[in-house]
């Protein structure tokens, strides 16, 4: 499995411990260190490297699942980066992602709210216009030869302007977040599910970056 944009490694250690042989990667030298440095603390064995989700420095077809979570909304071009997921992932493999849709409640949830009032997350860490919505990304895997298996949205502070006020209640009372999951275009987030097709399709990438040089 390969965790595209893994951070300080929370996602490779929970599959790690569940069976998984995982790879992580992230555009961060630091959180590269920090999750090399917790997983030799811990015992488990995970390969880590400094790398972009845009140009993956890996053979093709490579490996059987690739995991994307926050991912897409923050890297420079979210449809290179599935081109890329979809190279090093064999045929019938699967590609587990979630992401922010680009809608008015995501700007008002994820970076008014979370950012700019509530700070709970660094401010100006999202860009709205990076946001990603369900069709858009659809389409982008299908180009790339991904069919979509499954896709939800969810919201930290529920649906509607009077849920997400009545959860935001509830958040500021106990400081826990309660997840919904629902389908709906108009949800803050969502997560979902896709496969590579068992047919080599030609893709945007073809070659790995190293064989390209």
């Amino acid at each position: 499995m390969l965790d595209i944009g893994c951070g300080g490694g929370f996602t490779c250690e929970f599959l790690t411990k569940r069976g998984a042989v995982v790879t992580g990667i992230d555009l961060s030298s630091a959180c590269i260190k920090a999750a090399s440095y917790h997983a030799q603390k811990t015992g488990l064995s995970i390969h880590y490297q400094q790398a972009k989700g845009e140009a993956l420095p890996f053979e093709n077809e490579l490996f059987d699942v690739v995991v994307c979570v926050d991912v897409l909304e923050h890297v420079e071009s979210p449809a290179q980066t599935v081109a890329e997921a979809s190279r090093v992932l064999r045929p019938g493999g699967k590609f587990c992602f979630d992401t922010i849709n680009r809608t008015w409640q995501s700007k008002l949830v994820m970076i008014w709210l979370l950012e700019d009032i509530l700070r709970q997350i660094p401010r100006r860490i999202h860009d709205w216009r990076k946001f990603v919505t369900p069709t858009e990304l659809s389409k982008i895997m299908l180009q790339q030869g991904m069919e979509t298996l499954s896709m939800a949205g969810f919201d930290l502070f529920g649906g509607g302007v009077l849920g997400k006020w009545q959860r935001l209640r509830e958040y500021w009372r106990s400081g826990q977040f309660q997840v919904d999951f629902e389908q709906g275009s108009d949800r803050v987030m969502y997560i979902g599910l896709a496969q590579k097709s068992q047919i080599n399709l030609p893709t945007a990438n073809t070659k790995s970056p190293s064989a390209a040089s």
